[in-house]
């Protein structure tokens, strides 16, 4: 569904995303991980069209996306949620997602001037959406309580729900798990693969929580110094080598290599 093809993106001379390559197939929970600094959500920005590419090519469904605003590539079901969500603070879980669809009537003035019968169904049929989505993700306590007032998971929670008020194709999360208490976590998880396997949903996910990523990706990418570092399954990722260098160093290398060392001469 996602090709990205020899992508770059500098910033003065700090090369953020270095020549990376990858795909995102559809129908899959595809795993972005890497150390910090490896150039993970500034890919997600160049992707949403939130910084333009210093070069290479991003496509959908192999038509060239590259560049498009983050307004346009929205109508073509390509949505990202942030490491902080952003939230409609004093509105209320309901309205927050009703904020979502584009283009309603009700935002012309003429509109609410001379159809407002037209706008009155229009938001009748976008609030009983929002009632579906606020029931699948189990939130029905958090309806009318003010967006600011949630948690920080509850927070990350009601921002899937707003990929969910459109007809998304592809959905890029950015560190969904960061701050967010194991049993929200799990929650969260349970509504990701819910929404793949029942609705089709493709997801690509930046994550540090190894145990969530490997619960729920495959594949798994893993980026370092702005490009690709390696893929396959979780286990596969988890045990490359390259992969834990670029995690960890080579100080928990070289441990484990005189750890076998030292059983071997015993």
């Amino acid at each position: 569904m996602i090709r990205v093809e020899e992508l770059h993106k500098h910033f003065g001379g700090l090369r953020a995303v270095d020549g990376a390559t990858l795909e995102i197939k559809s129908g899959t929970v595809t795993g972005l991980i890497g150390p910090n600094g490896a150039g993970k959500s500034t890919l997600f920005n160049v992707i949403a069209g939130l910084y333009p590419p210093t070069s290479g090519r991003v496509l959908l469904d192999n038509e060239d996306i590259t560049g498009l605003s983050p307004h346009e590539l929205f109508h073509q079901g390509l949505l990202r949620t942030f490491q902080i969500a952003h939230e409609f603070s004093t509105l209320s879980v309901r309205e927050n997602l009703m904020m979502v669809p584009g283009s309603q009537s009700g935002e012309k003035l003429m509109d609410a001037w001379l159809k407002p019968g037209r706008v009155r169904e229009e938001e009748r049929l976008i609030g009983e959406k929002a009632d579906e989505v606020i029931e699948f993700l189990q939130i029905s306590h958090l309806t009318h309580e003010l967006a600011g007032n949630l948690s920080g998971g509850q927070k990350k929670l009601l921002e899937l729900g707003r990929t969910m008020m459109v007809d998304a194709r592809v959905v890029f999360l950015d560190e969904v798990g960061a701050g967010v208490n194991r049993t929200l976590l799990n929650t969260i998880g349970d509504a990701i693969q819910r929404l793949n396997v029942e609705r089709g949903y493709t997801f690509c996910m930046i994550e540090h929580d190894m145990e969530f990523i490997s619960r729920l990706c495959d594949p798994v990418i893993c980026m370092a110094e702005g490009r690709v570092l390696a893929q396959g399954t979780a286990d596969e990722v988890k045990n490359n080598e390259e992969v834990i260098e670029a995690y960890l160093g080579t100080g928990l290398k070289n441990k484990r290599d005189q750890a076998n060392a030292g059983a071997g001469a015993r």
